[in-house]
């Protein structure tokens, strides 16, 4: 068993990282990271083999699937743009712990045909993760037992967005405002259907309330620990100044619930500020 955590993101202006290898300080903070990147453009094989040559070999990546396949083809018709992003991250081995399948909201229970599709079809050395934002998958049983099957037939995860926190009380900055616009507002998930379940969770700007409301998540973590499952939880929060620090708090709290669990490396030291 192992606890992976990390943020959306491998770089922030706030965060205390070197100019340069911003990846491979983030990596000394965290063991996994959102590769959001991924969604906007398929990137070349050596970029890969650099984020690939910057982190170790426990450090995983959960890579988006480009938008041109989720978003504009919607899974349909997509076979040679998906071998061209599987090859591009060759690169990563087995850092690559999921291809991320991130959903439009509007994909709805009614189009689980070309999911399926798309998964019996999809090669069966990467494992495979899906996000939905469509409300029914959450207030229809029906519907989300219908997604589960789908999954179930190719050992696929469901990821949860739990803004649950976030949307708990009306927004108090500018930052939280605009999360309340963007991510989606749907009910919480705590099933897992596979030994690596994922979680994405944001809090708000207060640390003390982000805490507060993953206290569920660390209970949730610890249990499936306990079932022999390997979970990945990203820390959010609107602005996301906290994450990296709050990554390593979700996985101390959880480690002092499972003394066995192995640590996170020891941060590497930040370049000193310079005149110039």
């Amino acid at each position: 068993m192992q606890l992976y955590v990390g943020c959306a993101q491998w770089t922030h202006a706030a965060w205390p990282q070197p100019s340069r290898d911003k990846l491979r300080s983030y990596a000394s903070w965290c063991n996994a990271v959102e590769s959001n990147t991924t969604f906007y453009a398929t990137p070349s094989t050596s970029t890969v083999a650099s984020w690939a040559a910057q982190t170790p070999p426990d450090f995983r990546f959960v890579v988006k699937l480009p938008q041109v396949i989720t978003h504009e083809r919607r899974l349909s018709n997509v076979d040679a743009e998906l071998r061209a992003f599987l090859a591009a991250i060759e690169p990563l081995g087995p850092r690559n712990h999921a291809v991320w399948i991130q959903l439009p909201a509007a994909f709805a229970p009614t189009d689980l045909g070309a999911l399926a599709a798309f998964l019996h079809q999809a090669p069966r050395e990467h494992r495979y993760a899906v996000e939905v934002r469509h409300r029914d998958f959450f207030d229809d049983p029906r519907a989300a037992g219908n997604l589960e099957r789908v999954l179930a037939r190719a050992n696929a995860e469901w990821i949860p967005f739990d803004t649950g926190t976030l949307f708990a009380r009306r927004p108090t900055s500018l930052a939280e405002r605009d999360a309340w616009m963007k991510k989606p507002r749907v009910a919480r998930r705590t099933r897992a259907l596979t030994g690596h379940p994922i979680v994405r969770y944001i809090g708000r700007d207060s640390v003390a309330e982000t805490v507060e409301g993953w206290a569920y998540l660390v209970e949730l973590v610890v249990t499936w620990l306990s079932e022999g499952r390997s979970p990945t939880i990203f820390l959010h929060t609107p602005d996301n100044v906290e994450a990296l620090d709050l990554a390593r708090r979700f996985h101390a709290t959880v480690a002092a619930a499972v003394p066995t669990l192995a640590p996170l490396p020891e941060p590497l030291e930040s370049e000193p500020p310079t005149l110039f």
